[in-house]
């Protein structure tokens, strides 16, 4: 996604002045449940099925207009499981607010009309060519869905923005440059890299993973030499695509990847990216929690509350006003971040 780089210091820890105005990107969770078993994730584990219903939203339609909601990102487990995918984007698109959808593309086909009426761009993602993607994700036969479903969508409505993004670990560090083929071949307009996130508790993770759960997703001190190799011959040999953002990182950017592995392998002191999220954004799941972002703790919920009292609650404004992103340990380990700027 575009928006998702990096971000600016806390504007202030006085208390009161934490209060958020502006929320420009919403990031809603509308389906609990996920259609793939990934190698890196435990959201497939989950069994409840919670679903985000269209109803949920009418009593948020003030907030979002006050927060002056530019961009909400649909989001899960897998986002097209929800039945209610059509009235949730009618309920966005009254308000003129962009809907971006981020999706592991295997209901793509089925959905293919709803995605081209209802969506401003999809996020697919991509971790290899296809048959890396599909050990990774542990569905036979996903990356031809994916394909066939992007064909779908382009066939109703071939201008759609459609991208992808690659969590770099284990099992495809050594096929970045393949993976980028594979995006192309897949007629896609931009793919993004990231690190697997090893140590929080996110994605269902709660408490975090064992160390030799870790270990199945982190790289070997072999493994780490690899993905420095195979990352600086993608910069030589990509350029062009660099230069035309077609692969959005920078080379500065791709380096510090492989820089997120080597902290973790060699217990070097993390360094936290610059990142405004807990001030521009909000991620709000199924059951109605809100967090800063992915990995920061619950600090409200809209069942209860409309967005502008959750976002402003007592514990959010706390955690705002006292949250130093360079010292704050779960921002030193993130592996997405968010620079957000008007």
């Amino acid at each position: 996604m575009s928006l998702l780089h990096s971000i600016l210091p806390a504007p202030t820890t006085h208390l009161e002045q934490s209060r958020i105005l502006k929320l420009p990107i919403l990031l809603l969770g509308i389906h609990d449940q996920c259609n793939c078993r990934c190698v890196m994730c435990d959201i497939w584990k989950r069994k409840t099925g919670l679903a985000f219903h269209a109803s949920d939203l009418d009593r948020h339609r003030e907030s979002i207009r006050t927060l002056g909601v530019k961009q909400v990102v649909l989001t899960g487990g897998e986002p097209l499981m929800n039945r209610e995918l059509d009235a949730i984007c009618r309920f966005f698109r009254e308000l003129g607010v962009r809907i971006t959808l981020l999706t592991t593309g295997r209901l793509l086909f089925q959905r293919a009309q709803t995605v081209a009426t209802c969506i401003d761009d999809v996020i697919i993602s991509i971790d290899g060519p296809a048959d890396i993607h599909d050990r990774i994700r542990r569905v036979p036969g996903i990356f031809a869905s994916i394909q066939k479903g992007v064909t779908a969508v382009r066939d109703y409505r071939p201008e759609l923005s459609i991208s992808c993004r690659t969590t770099v670990q284990k099992l495809n560090h050594a096929s970045l440059r393949s993976t980028v083929d594979a995006a192309k071949s897949l007629r896609l307009n931009s793919i993004s890299f990231l690190p697997a996130d090893i140590t929080s508790g996110a994605f269902n993770r709660h408490g975090g993973w064992t160390e030799d759960r870790q270990d199945e997703v982190a790289l070997t001190h072999e493994e780490l030499r690899t993905l420095e190799d195979e990352i600086e011959s993608l910069i030589t040999e990509y350029q062009e695509d660099i230069r035309t953002g077609f692969i959005v990182e920078n080379s500065e950017k791709l380096r510090r990847v492989a820089d997120r592995f080597r902290e973790y392998l060699y217990r070097l002191p993390p360094k936290a990216p610059r990142c405004n999220a807990p001030w521009v954004s909000a991620v709000v799941d199924v059951d109605g929690s809100v967090r800063p972002c992915f990995f920061h703790p619950v600090i409200s919920n809209v069942k209860h509350l409309t967005l502008l009292e959750a976002v402003n609650s007592e514990t959010a404004l706390s955690f705002r006003s006292t949250l130093d992103v360079a010292n704050n340990s779960t921002c030193q380990r993130c592996v997405c971040s968010l620079n957000y700027r008007q």
